[in-house]
């Protein structure tokens, strides 16, 4: 009877959740389109309400709810659905509605998504060959064969949004960053384009009056005709004497120009708003925690180093690790298990409302990026694809930040993986991309000012 109670509460969350990504889908992704494929629609919330499940999982596991075989129940077809999903559904539609963007291909769509699928299967298969993510008795068809190539390409996406997100967090929040921005300054760059839009009418006007006076004295219908018609028409001038193909490069060179001081414009206004913004509460607020993000960034930094150079992972989770050392510091009685089990929880539940707020957020703006009428299909059940990995891989990484008794069941459901491998995989990749946004976002930085000094 407690299993059915069980069943009943966990497929009531899912219900819950899918609901959530369809709201999601139609309110955010969609808004602008017209949904003319629900199976997409249906595809991306399912993906979304099983991996919100997972989550859960892990938290009843920290809070003990639900009884043990229950759990260990759901964690399985959890998994294997997201596993399906992610390497036989989504891949096929991908492919099936690429493929129906074709002309050419449009007759026999679902056989070249066949071989699309088939094509993902053998980069898939082999994308494990070059890395030590099994052990040696797992067969060709068990479930680590899956999840530990799922596990390299979500561990590696999660490293390098981490990465990018550690360092561009403090640089977006830390009022040091902002450039000095005046009202003189907006306004001189205002006048300026202003009069660069003045000089292009006054310019477009002369071509105008100059067309006009050639079409009425019959100097545009009694042109040359062929090649050498072009030749002469470009250059020489009209009868008096204006050079119009000379007149429309200067208009489309200060089209460029005004396109430039017109961003440039938005820029500092935006600056000038951020600047007013960070005097008030909440911004100086934002700006401490961007000074507290700085020192987690280099923290971070650091330890990732320190971990690829001595080969180096944790065996304990840092929660119950910090308490141990602050009581064995100050000499007070404690109970360490009591308290890591709750402060855990905690943890835990803020790295997984972070993980799935900061997810989506990325999601939206890469979709509003790059989406169109035709791509917005394949868009989205691409990004469907990245959040299942995402979020199988999130996991897999958490299993270190749960205290030991309750990383049993996820060991046995994940399988026997090369848990390490996998940890100093992230480390490598995100120590790569957070130097790279940071040298990236100094070019950036130090471009800025002199991009406003030359206009």
């Amino acid at each position: 009877m407690s299993f059915v109670v069980d069943s009943v509460i966990m497929f009531s969350s899912q219900v819950l959740f899918f609901g959530f990504g369809w709201l999601f889908f139609m309110r955010q992704l969609f808004k602008d389109y017209e949904v003319r494929q629900y199976v997409v629609q249906i595809v991306f919330s399912v993906m979304f309400a099983f991996s919100c499940t997972m989550f859960e999982l892990i938290i009843f596991e920290i809070l003990g709810l639900l009884n043990s075989s229950s759990r260990y129940f759901h964690w399985k077809l959890n998994l294997y659905v997201t596993l399906v999903a992610l390497i036989f559904i989504v891949p096929f539609y991908i492919g099936y509605f690429v493929v129906s963007n074709i002309r050419l291909l449009q007759r026999k769509r679902f056989l070249f998504a066949c071989v699309v699928w088939l094509t993902f299967m053998y980069f898939f298969w082999k994308l494990g060959d070059p890395f030590p993510i099994l052990s040696p008795k797992h067969g060709i068809l068990s479930i680590e064969q899956l999840i530990s190539r799922v596990g390299v390409i979500g561990v590696t996406l999660m490293a390098l949004l981490s990465g990018f997100g550690a360092v561009n967090c403090p640089y977006t929040y830390m009022s040091y960053f902002l450039r000095n921005v005046t009202d003189s300054d907006i306004l001189a760059l205002e006048r300026r384009l202003l009069q660069t839009m003045d000089m292009i009418i006054s310019k477009k006007k002369r071509i105008a009056m100059t067309r006009r006076m050639m079409y009425q004295r019959g100097e545009v219908l009694n042109k040359p005709a062929g090649f050498w018609g072009i030749i002469k028409s470009v250059t020489s001038s009209s009868s008096n004497g204006e050079n119009l193909s000379l007149i429309q490069q200067e208009v489309d060179a200060l089209e460029e120009l005004s396109r430039q001081l017109f961003l440039e414009t938005v820029d500092l206004h935006a600056t000038k708003e951020r600047i007013e913004y960070s005097k008030t509460f909440q911004g100086k607020y934002f700006n401490f925690l961007g000074y507290f993000f700085s020192i987690y960034c280099v923290w971070k930094i650091f330890m990732a180093t320190i971990n690829i150079v001595f080969d180096r992972v944790g065996k304990t989770d840092p929660v119950s690790r910090g308490i141990e050392i602050t009581v064995n510091y100050l000499g007070i009685q404690f109970n360490v298990k009591f308290w890591s089990q709750h402060i855990s929880f905690i943890l835990v539940g803020i790295i997984i409302v972070t993980s799935i707020r900061g997810l989506l957020i990325t999601l939206t703006k890469f979709f509003y990026a790059i989406s169109s009428n035709k791509s917005s299909n394949v868009i989205v059940l691409f990004l469907a694809q990245i959040m299942g990995m995402y979020f199988v891989s999130s996991v897999l990484l958490m299993r270190m930040s749960m205290p030991l008794e309750y990383r049993t069941i996820v060991t046995e459901v994940l399988g026997e993986l090369q848990f390490n491998f996998y940890h100093r995989w992230f480390d490598v990749i995100f120590l790569v991309s957070a130097l790279s946004s940071i040298i990236f976002l100094y070019l950036a930085h130090k471009q800025a000012p002199e991009k406003q000094m030359s206009f």
